[in-house]
């Protein structure tokens, strides 16, 4: 009798002990990092929660600095010492050449039919060697914001070329404080030394035909005379279209001031339209988007691409299921919401043409034809010294705003730094 007592008690612990670790399996929480410029935080947030709803799991959303610089040291600082802390990672678009070795390979959880939904352009971005290291989730292109009942007070139409945007900033911006708008500036951007800067002024230069900093055969051609009048023209604009302070300005600062009625014209990304259109915004209905100026006219229109994407750690202890959550937020459905919502650009072709989103973003067709003109900052061919060198880029561009040092000067330094970076143009 003590032999079946004992037999029966030793089942039910085993029956228990599997249901419990079932049940553990099935009730894990797990962690990711969303960004907090505009209302990224709070449409993750909505995103995460929708899915854990759906499931039986718990995610905790993790807020992550919104300076993309900061976020890349916390993030490397993070899997250098191989934490399981945060098990997604919302990472930038040029983050796979270096981060990359800490992450998994996505296409060993997602369906290949499904990955064949997003923007072949951005797949490949996210691809280091055979390991496809993160998901898209959304993408960005720099654009040019303005405001539209001040150019139609003035008679003014939509600058085509740099040239043209700083006359009718000055002008505009003249013309208002003559008439007691005292607060008013022409033309605000992402002047601070970091990665923003690296997105405006490769805009600047590439669009005065100036190349990309370093080619896509490695070789470095950033010191030419293009490049060098591009960035003088940029730094005439401090103390005269632009604010002194937007030297240290990132994207919610230029946007806070263009969204409050004291700009005439702001570059930025799409996010900045949900919020400047939002009902408690002071210029709803008073503004337009554009391509970014050319650099006269022999120059180009073109925008920095941008986006995010999202990445399982390497040293998560949930890896399956953040994938799962992965499936979700990058989903067709998802995508939708976080557009219309957000005005966050999809990484799925076929959202451009749903009329929801459509809708709710009418620019979101100019974009899509945008996207076939972006410039892409030279992450792939530095691979794991992209950092450096866009540190060195943003650096050098800084000092010439702020008027430290002269272009051309600058741009022979910067070359000889990015040398010694590549080791002999061997990136």
């Amino acid at each position: 009798m003590d032999k079946v007592f004992r037999k029966i008690i030793c089942s039910g612990i085993l029956f228990f002990s599997l249901f419990g670790y079932a049940n553990h399996l099935e009730g894990v929480e797990i962690s990711i990092s969303c960004g907090a410029v505009g209302r990224e935080l709070e449409i993750c947030r909505s995103g995460v929660e929708a899915w854990a709803a759906m499931t039986e799991h718990r995610v905790k959303v993790v807020s992550t600095p919104n300076s993309s610089t900061e976020r890349f040291a916390l993030y490397r600082q993070l899997l250098s010492v191989k934490s399981p802390d945060i098990d997604i990672l919302q990472i930038d678009i040029v983050w796979p050449g270096m981060l990359g070795a800490h992450f998994e390979d996505i296409s060993k959880y997602i369906e290949k039919d499904i990955l064949q939904q997003h923007f072949p352009s951005i797949i490949e971005a996210n691809r280091v060697k055979d390991r496809l290291v993160a998901a898209p989730w959304f993408t960005d292109v720099g654009i040019l914001y303005y405001r539209s009942d001040l150019l139609k007070k003035y008679n003014r139409p939509v600058p085509t070329t740099w040239e043209e945007l700083e006359r009718t900033a000055r002008d505009i911006r003249e013309a208002e404080r003559k008439s007691g708008n005292k607060n008013i500036w022409g033309f605000v951007w992402q002047g601070r030394a970091y990665e923003g800067l690296t997105c405006n002024a490769l805009e600047w230069i590439y669009s005065y035909g100036g190349g990309t900093i370093v080619a896509e055969n490695g070789s470095i051609t950033i010191n030419n005379s293009k490049a060098a009048k591009s960035i003088a023209a940029a730094a005439k604009w401090i103390g005269t279209i632009s604010p002194s302070g937007v030297l240290n300005y990132t994207e919610e600062e230029a946007r806070s001031i263009f969204q409050s009625g004291n700009a005439v014209f702001m570059r930025n990304w799409p996010y900045a339209w949900a919020l400047a259109q939002s009902e408690t915004s002071p210029v709803k209905g008073k503004i337009g988007i554009a391509a970014l100026p050319k650099g006269g006219r022999d120059g180009f229109h073109t925008g920095a691409l941008g986006g995010w994407q999202l990445a399982i750690s390497k040293y998560s202890e949930h890896k399956e299921i953040a994938a799962r959550l992965i499936a979700y937020l990058t989903s067709s459905e998802e995508q939708k919401r976080r557009a219309i919502k957000g005005a966050f650009n999809p990484t799925i072709t076929s959202l451009y043409q749903d009329k929801d989103v459509l809708a709710a973003n009418p620019f979101f067709s100019d974009l899509h034809r945008a996207f076939s003109s972006v410039v892409a900052r030279p992450s792939m061919v530095t691979g794991k010294r992209y950092n450096r060198v866009s540190s060195e880029f943003y650096n050098s561009v800084h000092r010439v705003l702020s008027g430290k040092k002269e272009p051309k000067a600058i741009l022979r330094e910067l070359e000889k730094k990015l040398k010694r970076i590549s080791q002999n143009e061997k990136w």
